[in-house]
């Protein structure tokens, strides 16, 4: 599998990822209401432009882009026969994915606890490598961090300090 990053193999990468928004967003939706049901809370659903627009954020980031981007084209090439034996490694890649599209703190854990929540409800078909189930597992958890719709996220930090200011 040849990994060259360039700036076209970026692009082919967020496209890809954007244009399976008709198979993430479901999931996403999904991981929200169960979620939502596990902590009694409402969680607002996502939509696929919301979700591309998320995409399109992430891949405007080129630092970011770049390594979101290798761990998809990664992912979307890992095929293990019989598959288990490859087990850790596309959870690691998955989970990393997941994270560094989360965010920073607390969404980052968050991202990657979700991961193997949506992992678990992810399998896709027998013809794909056995990456991909992992891949769609980790955008999934990856963007209903980043986007909005969680009530704690909506609102200010009843934990935030305000700055002590110049006085010694």
């Amino acid at each position: 599998m040849d990994l060259q990053l360039t700036p076209k193999r970026v692009r082919a990468e967020r496209d890809w990822a954007a244009d399976r928004a008709d198979r993430i967003v479901p999931l996403i939706n999904d991981v929200r209401e169960e979620l939502g049901d596990i902590f009694d809370t409402e969680v607002a659903t996502v939509t696929e432009s919301q979700y591309r627009r998320a995409v399109d954020d992430v891949f405007a980031d080129g630092d970011l882009a770049v390594n979101v981007a290798a761990m998809v084209a990664l992912l979307r090439g890992l095929d293990v026969e019989g598959d288990y034996p490859g087990f850790v490694v596309d959870e690691i890649l998955g989970r990393e994915l997941a994270a560094t599209i989360a965010g920073t703190q607390p969404l980052r854990t968050l991202g990657e606890a979700t991961f193997h929540y949506a992992d678990v409800h992810r399998h896709g078909p027998a013809t794909e490598n056995a990456g991909v189930d992992d891949l769609e597992a980790a955008l999934a958890a990856g963007f209903q961090e980043r986007l909005p719709g969680w009530p704690w996220t909506e609102r200010a930090s009843p934990f935030a300090v305000e700055p002590a200011g110049d006085t010694p």
